[in-house]
């Protein structure tokens, strides 16, 4: 019984995590907050690109008919060739189009002919909905061709089709797909553990006072530098067994790659010492993770598709870390993008970082107001002190 009081007045002391505090927290995110992020189980106005080399009357009513779908919304429409592979850079789109030159006349000559479609298979649920939404139009399609007055196409050899391709990861691997998600989150997470309690440590070791007085927020970020290369080289060991072992596909450039990691270990870093700043000890410091890790992890597109949540919601997710490196995932590793092709958003996560860096020198420059005022109020104090003792 003497075990157990001494247990519940350690729980509620502040010394430790601050676990009842916690544990209504996460029932609350899970239950309330999670339920509305995730309301949507289908593909709601899906991005959808068109290549239209026909550009006739026929392929713009097509146009017309897929943007009507509530599954789908055409948000480009091109007549002259692309590449498919390049539409789908920044989740731009989740499938393509293709209307090869002469469609319109074949459908009006009784002639069979296909619509090609691109498929973004980066997450292999995002695109169902999609694929029988464009079924059910075809076939709406060759029922009014096959009851139009003065048209010939009445047979199944004239009908309109859809040809396929299913394009960055055909396979359904796991490798490029939760695995590789998995690799991300976990290292994170680690990552956030062994790094957001670093100013609680330093100011139970008085040598946070130093740095406020003497140094710069860069003193604080040069102690992430061993934790984050650590975190890098976790990160590519990961890759390079999914690779050998496994069946990831790698497209883009591994330099490439890199570069963009960090990046994004600053920003988790960052993020780890603003978090972690005014928990009393690094172990009420260590829970504070939960409040920007997970969320990437949950709304970034790995472990749900994109395609199933409203626009705010995929809006919002940017406020994780973990939703860009997602970003950097399927662009670089999984379509191959080079840098020209990611730079509206790597400029958008340089945005993203300044304001970080931001938030933490207005941090650090707070703390060293308040440093200062408690070293001269403790001065005033000594010398109202002797003043008295003089007296």
């Amino acid at each position: 019984m003497h075990s157990l009081k001494d247990e519940i007045k350690f729980l509620f002391s502040g010394q430790g995590m601050p676990y009842e505090r916690v544990c209504l927290l996460v029932a609350m995110v899970v239950t309330v907050i999670l339920s509305v992020l995730l309301s949507g189980n289908f593909a709601k106005e899906a991005r959808v690109a068109v290549i239209d080399l026909d550009n006739s009357a026929y392929t713009r009513e097509l146009i017309t008919r897929v943007n009507a779908s509530e599954y789908m919304q055409v948000t480009a429409v091109l007549n002259t060739p692309v590449d498919p592979k390049t539409l789908f850079y920044e989740d731009k789109a989740v499938a393509v189009l293709y209307f090869p030159q002469g469609l319109e006349k074949d459908r009006y000559t009784g002639v069979g002919t296909q619509i090609g479609v691109f498929y973004d298979n980066t997450n292999n649920a995002q695109t169902a909905d999609i694929k029988v939404a464009l079924n059910e139009l075809i076939g709406l399609d060759n029922a009014q061709a096959a009851g139009d007055v003065g048209s010939t196409n009445d047979s199944l050899a004239g009908n309109l089709s859809l040809a396929e391709r299913i394009l960055f990861n055909p396979q359904d691997s796991t490798s490029n797909g939760e695995t590789l998600g998995f690799l991300f989150f976990f290292g994170s997470m680690f990552f956030v553990f062994a790094t957001i309690g670093m100013v609680p440590r330093l100011r139970l070791t008085h040598a946070l006072d130093r740095i406020l007085l003497e140094g710069t927020p860069w003193d604080l970020i040069l102690r992430l530098l061993p934790y984050g290369g650590c975190l890098i080289v976790s990160f590519f060991v990961g890759m390079a067994i999914l690779r050998i072992w496994g069946d990831l596909n790698f497209s883009g450039s591994a330099w490439l790659f890199l570069f963009t990691q960090l990046f994004y270990v600053l920003a988790v870093g960052m993020l780890s010492l603003l978090f972690g700043w005014t928990a009393a000890n690094p172990g009420i410091a260590s829970s504070r993770m939960i409040l920007f890790i997970p969320g990437g992890f949950i709304l970034g597109g790995m472990t749900g598709p994109l395609t199933f949540y409203a626009p705010w919601v995929v809006a919002l997710s940017h406020v994780f870390p973990l939703t860009w490196e997602f970003h950097f995932q399927r662009d670089i590793i999984a379509r191959g993008a080079g840098f020209f092709d990611i730079s509206t958003l790597f400029g958008a996560f340089l945005l993203y970082l300044a304001a970080i860096a931001l938030a933490l020198m207005l941090r650090f420059r707070s703390a060293r107001r308040q440093l200062l005022a408690q070293q001269a109020a403790a001065e005033r104090h000594r010398e109202k002190f002797k003043q008295l003792a003089q007296e």
